[in-house]
């Protein structure tokens, strides 16, 4: 078992802005591109912001888009989420294709998913007052101070006979005949 778990942050999951119920938010609040205008390893970003950029800005209009030029720099986006997590992604000698699928896979994200250590795998928004279900929650309580094996909880010999039962009987029949 690894320690690694034990320099990430923890927290339960949480349902965001109970997304889903009434109208879909979009958790993307901002995304920043930065990129160098006359580096070669900004080619991929520079034709994105050419090309796809305004369709992007057009589809999404609840996301801000931000373009910052910086010189002799690496290109790279960072997106905003309204949790407040960053995520930040390198697009060093990306395509246009490239970098047009790291946008939209940041859009449909919720924040960096792999930051956080969950506590449980679960979450509810109204939690149960009966406390957890369990196999025996059902059951009669007289079954807790019964001995098994029990001839009161077995089946009853004048039940209908079960198929594997009468397909028996029907082999037998047959080499009878």
């Amino acid at each position: 078992m690894s320690n690694s778990h034990l320099f990430l942050k923890s927290a339960f999951p949480r349902a965001p802005l109970q997304n889903g119920l009434g109208r879909f938010v979009p958790q993307m609040q901002r995304i920043t591109l930065k990129f160098c205008k006359n580096n070669g390893s900004s080619r991929g970003m520079r034709d994105f912001i050419e090309n796809d950029l305004i369709d992007f800005a057009k589809n999404n209009p609840g996301t801000v888009v931000y373009v910052k030029p910086r010189r002799h720099r690496t290109p790279v986006m960072v997106a905003e989420y309204l949790n407040g997590e960053r995520e930040w992604v390198n697009c060093r000698n990306n395509s246009r294709d490239e970098i047009n699928k790291w946008v939209n896979l940041l859009k449909t994200q919720n924040g960096p998913s792999s930051s956080i250590r969950l506590r449980k795998m679960w979450h509810t928004d109204n939690p149960s007052i009966q406390g957890p279900w369990t196999p025996f929650t059902l059951r009669h309580p007289v079954q807790n101070l019964m001995q098994f094996p029990n001839k009161d909880l077995a089946r009853p010999l004048d039940v209908e006979k079960s198929a594997t039962e009468r397909v028996i009987e029907l082999m037998e029949k047959q080499k009878i005949n």
